[in-house]
């Protein structure tokens, strides 16, 4: 997998490439000479990334500007932004630009490998705390046996591993599974299952 990380911090980049290669990935450019977002689209349009993080606070990047610029011209490329300080509804509107995630520099280690993989497939990701700020999806809304199914897309079980475990049918847990999607505001079980680490501490 091929990442471009644009960010004008030295320290958020080293962070992130240290952490990203701690996770397997191998082909990361840390973009130490693309302190703008100019700079950063012309390396991305360059060469063919499947993952671009572009910083939101980046200098030139002109709030969403930059972002439909780089998509524009480097259109194979999921691009995701990663900011300290925009809000979730700036993360919303990104989205709706067509990016494939917001990343806060908050999230933890943990959660930027999973990221990025979701991301890299195509797959929307913006953390649920982050919009838990709006009070999106209150994860106490949900039943006890919901929350025995995320329990279990925490450990990592299958639907059929759970089935079993809880003595229910298959088709049962996956209409959990889709239950707990939309209430926790998830696109999918692993976006799920990220969200039930942070909460089901």
């Amino acid at each position: 997998m091929r990442i471009l990380i644009a960010d004008d911090h030295e320290l958020v980049r080293d962070t992130i490439v240290a952490f990203l290669k701690n996770d397997g990935f191998d082909y990361i450019i840390s973009a130490n000479c693309l302190p703008t977002a100019s700079q950063a689209i012309a390396t991305a349009v360059d060469k063919n990334f499947d993952v671009i993080l572009l910083d939101y606070d980046m200098p030139g990047m002109n709030g969403l500007a930059g972002l439909t610029q780089i998509q524009e011209l480097s259109p194979k490329s999921h691009v995701a932004l990663i900011s300290g300080s925009a809000s979730p509804t700036i993360a919303r509107q990104a989205l709706q630009a067509g990016a494939k995630g917001f990343l806060p520099k908050t999230i933890s280690a943990t959660s930027l490998g999973v990221a990025i993989r979701l991301i890299a497939s195509g797959q929307a990701f913006i953390p649920y705390d982050f919009l838990a700020r709006e009070n999106i999806g209150p994860i106490d809304n949900l039943t006890n046996r919901e929350t025995e199914v995320l329990r279990g897309l925490c450990e990592g079980h299958s639907n059929k591993e759970m089935a079993n475990n809880l003595s229910l049918a298959e088709v049962t847990i996956k209409l959990h599974v889709k239950t707990l999607c939309r209430k926790l505001g998830a696109s999918n079980r692993t976006q799920a299952a990220l969200i039930g680490m942070e909460k089901l501490r």
